[in-house]
Order: C-alpha cells, then structure tokens, then sequence
C-alpha cells in the first residue's frame, strides 16, 4: 500500500521563521530601552574622577541608534532612561549628608530635562544630515537646564566631562557650548555612520561618506585649535599660595567648629611666614572664616595676624553681615598693612542651599530645607588687586555657569580663583567634578585657575588645563607655584554667549523644518 503524505508529514520553514521572528521582535522591542540604559551610565562614565573622555562620543552614538527614527513619545521615554542612567550616579554627591530623597528629586527632575531633549532628537532624526540638527537640539536642551528652574542646573554639561582630550581645545573658540556640541555631534555622526554601513552594500556611497565626515570633523577640529593653546605668561608671573586648611569633621556639620577651621587655615598660612621666597599673593577658601570678621575681634585679628606674617595680601572667604543686614558668601581681599578691603559677594547662589526657595512647600517632604541658608547675590563681578596681579574670584558653584565666569575675565583677571566648600559632600566625587569644570575653565578663557578647597581636592591649573599642582582629601596643605599672569582674550571670550545662541537657533530650525515636513505629509493630496 502506498502511504499519503500530508502536509504535517514534512517539515517545513514555519517554525524556525516563526522562531526569529519572535526574537526579532523581542529584539526590536528591548534593545532601544536597553541602549539608552547603557548610554547613560556610559556618559557616567565618561566623567572625572575617570580620565575616560572618549566614551561620551561613544554613549551618544549608541543612544542616536536607539532613537532615530522614533516618534517623539518614543524619544521620551528614551531619552527618560539614558537621563536616569546617567544623572542619578552623577548626582549622588547631592544625598551624602541630606539622604536620598533630595538626591533622588534632583536627578529625575533633571532626567526629565534630558527626556523633552531627547523627545525632539527623535523629531529630527529623520531630516538630512540629522547628527547636526540631533547635536544642536542637545544643546537647546542643555541651555534651558542650565538657567531653569531656580536660576538653572548646569551640573552635568556634557562639556565638563571633558577636562582633557581632543575635543578640548574648542573651549577656547566657542566655550562650553561649542564643546558640548562637538562631542554629541561626534556620537551622532557615528550613528549614522553605522546605520548606513549596515543598510548600503558599498563603502563609496554619499551617505556613508557624508556620515563619517560628520564623525571626524569635530576631532580634527579640535586638533586644528590646539597650537593656538598656550601657557605662556604674557604680564609676568605671580608666585601665589593656594591654602588648603581642612576642616573638623565632615558633613553638613563642619561649620559647628567654625572657629577651628579659621585657626586651621591661620595655621598653614603662617607655615609661609618662614619660607625663603615668600608668596605675592595667597588664596584662602569658601567658608575658611564662617566667622564674620568685620564684628568679631578675634576672627579680625586671626587673618591679619597670617596676612602680616606672610607679607601678601589674602583673598579670604567669609560669612558676613552686610551693611544692609542680608547674609553674604563673600570674598574679602585682606591687605596685610591696610586690613579688608575690596569684597566679591558670590552672586550664583545654590538653590537649597544657602538659599531655600518655596521653604514651606518643601518642609512638606523634609525638614532638611531648614538646614540652608537665606544668603543674597552679589550684583556685579569684581577682579581683586593683589600686588598687581588681577585675581577673578569665581566661588565655587559658580564655575558652572557661563556667564559668571566670563564676566570676571571681561572686568581683568588675569589668574582667575575658584575658592570651594566641599566638605559638605564628604569622599564623594562632587570635588572631581568641580575640578573638571576649572580645567574647561582656564581652556575656555586663557587663564590659570586657582582651586582653595576648604577639604580638597585643591589645585593649580595652568592654562591648557592641565593640572600643575594638587592636593589630596581632608587633609592640610599648601601648594606653592609661579603662576602665569595673562590678558589676551580667548575667541571664546570674545564672542560671548553667541555661539551657544546660534547652536539654540540651529536646533530650533531643525525641530521647526522637522514640524513643517510632518505636517506636509499629513495633508491629503490635492
């Protein structure tokens, strides 16, 4: 007899295809979710104490594969997990003393910055040349956060996680803007370049080589900036003292000991007072007299005790009463013949910090909010005389804006100072970050950088960035060093807020173009 073969008698493609296609679909549905994870904590990464600079470019280069082509929702929620990724380990500085609420709040606050951003980039993914309009929307994004809410949140610029590299050098054309720009355009442009390899069988087509331009311009452009870096001294040097006197304990609390850490930065300034060479000029930290000396005798007499022994004038942070009754986060310049003169009041203040904004709603969720201060901002920059060398002070939370910093450049430091708190923070890496922030500084505008820390890490940076002298954590020191004094000014400087203002204009071309597009496509045809 002869058998009949039935359909189910021989094997056939179903099931294997049916096989892949389920894991293609599982693929396409938790790869994206998973690439913007691992994005973030690759941005992370790529941040100090970690000298890994390169994997920025390479973190938006997989966060680019994950959102092109996506709609704008998609690019949210996106964007919402490489945001979380990347801020919550950042930010955790935040939580040290305080617990992990405020920490928390902050890091997804400004996760949600990150997701609106990302939300456009998938806009634009689809337009010509995407990389570049996908680059400039970042730093859209990236302005916005740094001026809202409560003046603005800057922390986490994708330029302060390059304190060295290739991309550096283009701090000093277009500062930290120009910067952050072409490391996303270098991650972005690197998307693409994969995604055309992948979809076009040969290497010569346009869009394959129009993606990898995109890719090396910013790397070549940076190489083509740095001969014109320089450390040259360009009005002499000036021999400065950076005092690192440490503090009691710390946490929130340091400051209960507020005379002891005056008496501990008297102590290792009055080291200098046997010293062969003595400095001409001497930096003390934020906060190194909590004590206000203009109504205490005793912190009076400390500072100028230290100022005479050393026979140079000290920039000196204090806590102080104005004449007007409000507390002030001021610099003082103490002359060591004539006493306080000049002052600087630190005029970017900390939010929930040294000042609490809406301090009842927020009691709501921690009685921490009473902790911060009632400080009030200084109104104008104030480059200090000190025996001849313009001295900028920029204090410490400050570093991170733009304009603050540029301003103190523009009125004539030729040295600019950052005098820093850190204490509050403990081991964590807020300090490194901070320092990191002081190199692109001194790249952006020219100038060496003086880093007093109450706890460390304090430095000296000279102007290419790179660091000439440090300290360690939570214990004393002094760093000696010839510092050069400098008064051209860095095209950055010059130009000012411009570039960030043509790369905003950019990003909000394209998300116009990309509106206009959608909307064509969605009309019926005629």
């Amino acid at each position: 007899m002869t058998a009949t073969t039935t359909s189910t008698d021989v094997p056939g493609p179903q099931e294997p295809d049916s096989g892949r296609s389920a894991r293609d679909k599982l693929l396409r549905r938790f790869a994206p979710p998973v690439a913007a994870v691992v994005s973030g904590l690759l941005m992370y990464a790529a941040f100090p104490p970690r000298e890994l600079w390169w994997l920025a470019p390479i973190a938006f280069a997989l966060f680019g594969l994950a959102v092109h082509g996506r709609r704008a929702r998609a690019g949210f929620g996106l964007g919402l997990l490489m945001g979380l990724g990347f801020l919550v380990p950042l930010l955790s500085w935040t939580g040290v003393d305080v617990g992990p609420l405020p920490w928390l709040a902050l890091a997804v606050t400004e996760a949600v910055f990150v997701a609106l951003g990302a939300a456009g980039i998938a806009f634009v993914t689809r337009l010509p040349a995407w990389p570049l309009w996908a680059a400039a929307v970042w730093i859209v994004d990236e302005a916005l956060r740094a001026r809202f809410p409560f003046g603005g949140f800057p922390w986490g610029k994708v330029a302060f996680g390059q304190p060295s590299g290739v991309f550096l050098p283009l701090a000093s054309i277009g500062g930290t803007p120009l910067l952050g720009f072409a490391v996303v355009l270098c991650g972005f442009a690197l998307a693409a370049l994969v995604r055309v390899i992948v979809t076009t069988k040969g290497v010569r087509d346009r869009a394959v080589i129009a993606a990898g331009a995109l890719t090396v311009a910013p790397v070549v452009a940076g190489a083509a900036v740095l001969p014109a870096m320089s450390n040259e001294a360009e009005n002499g040097t000036a021999r400065v003292a950076v005092i690192q006197g440490n503090v009691p304990r710390m946490g929130l609390d340091f400051n209960a000991q507020r005379r002891a850490v005056l008496d501990y930065h008297v102590r290792e300034t009055m080291k200098l007072a046997d010293a062969e060479v003595k400095p001409d000029l001497v930096v003390w930290p934020e906060n190194s007299s909590d004590i206000d000396p203009y109504v205490n005798a005793d912190a009076y007499a400390e500072i100028d005790k230290a100022a005479k022994a050393v026979g140079a004038p000290i920039s000196v942070g204090a806590v102080v009463t104005a004449e007007d009754g409000t507390a002030r986060n001021r610099q003082i310049l103490w002359d060591p013949k004539t006493g306080p003169g000049a002052v600087y009041d630190k005029r970017q203040l900390q939010p929930f910090g040294e000042y609490m904004p809406y301090r009842g709603f927020f009691r709501i969720f921690s009685k921490d909010v009473d902790r911060a201060g009632s400080f009030v901002p200084g109104d104008k920059p104030v480059v200090f005389d000190m025996a001849g060398t313009g001295i900028g002070p920029v204090t410490c939370y400050e570093a991170a804006f733009d304009g603050v910093v540029r301003d103190q450049v523009e009125a004539g430091a030729e040295i600019l100072s950052v005098p820093s708190n850190n204490a509050t923070f403990g081991r964590s890496q807020m300090t490194y970050q901070q320092l990191a922030m002081d190199r692109v500084r001194a790249v952006e505008h020219g100038r060496a950088v003086l880093v007093p820390v109450t706890s460390g890490v304090s430095a000296v940076i000279r102007p290419d960035g790179s660091i000439a002298q440090d300290t360690g954590m939570f214990v004393p020191d002094t760093l000696v060093a010839e510092v050069p004094k400098r008064t051209s000014q860095t095209v950055a400087t010059r130009v000012g807020a411009w570039p960030e203002a043509l790369l905003v204009a950019v990003g909000v071309g394209g998300l116009g173009w990309a509106l206009a597009r959608s909307l064509k496509a969605r009309r019926p045809a005629a």
